[in-house]
């Protein structure tokens, strides 16, 4: 059965960014260090290159996360980025969730999806996934899929560095008690932890 797996590389002090994020600057001042683990050596923008070298503990976990069968994210992960060129990989569907349309250099690509639902968004994705998982993508969605029940697993890269600001993971999520089942520790090459919790309540 499809689960919905939240995938997020996270600096110690709790931020998926670094600080100053900007539509040009997507991952803030300093912010790619939280990726150095799954693109090593890649300083000079060959990211496939970087990928190939990926061995160990963290190629396991790239595979992983690169075998889901749906994406969900938000606006503000997807556009930044370039929308993936609109195949995060394998072409699987992606669903982003926003309250506006698709902008014009991303509304022609078949494999994106602009929803303004988030349970919509979640029960497409997990329908399109069949009996591969999706992968979630953003503190926003994050933090609105915990509240609302709708996600059902974590996966923390722990990165160890200290980035002072940025934007926090679970900065927004209420007051509410979230309980979380610990399912599997691994220690990655270049210092980073993969930490795998369920969601219980």
């Amino acid at each position: 059965m499809s689960s919905t797996v939240l995938y997020m590389s996270m600096s110690l002090d709790g931020f998926i960014t670094g600080p100053n994020v900007s539509a040009e600057n997507g991952l803030g001042d300093g912010g790619s260090r939280l990726h150095e683990w799954v693109f090593p050596g890649a300083e000079g923008g060959d990211f496939e290159a970087a990928e190939a070298r990926l061995s160990g503990i963290n190629r396991q976990v790239y595979d992983e996360f690169m075998s889901t069968g749906a994406v969900i994210a938000g606006r503000r992960t997807f556009e930044p980025a370039g929308g993936w060129g609109g195949d995060h990989h394998d072409g699987v569907p992606i669903y982003i969730l926003s309250r506006h349309p698709a902008p014009d250099w991303a509304a022609e690509w078949p494999g994106v999806h602009y929803v303004s639902d988030l349970r919509e968004a979640m029960r497409a994705a997990k329908d399109a996934a069949g009996d591969k998982n999706v992968l979630v993508h953003g503190s926003s969605v994050a933090q609105r899929a915990i509240a609302a029940g709708l996600l059902d697993e974590l996966e923390i890269h722990l990165v160890p560095v200290l980035l002072g600001d940025g934007i926090r993971l679970f900065e927004h999520l209420g007051t509410a008690h979230h309980e979380l089942e610990r399912t599997r520790v691994l220690e990655g090459e270049a210092g980073v932890t993969h930490l795998h919790y369920r969601v219980i309540s």
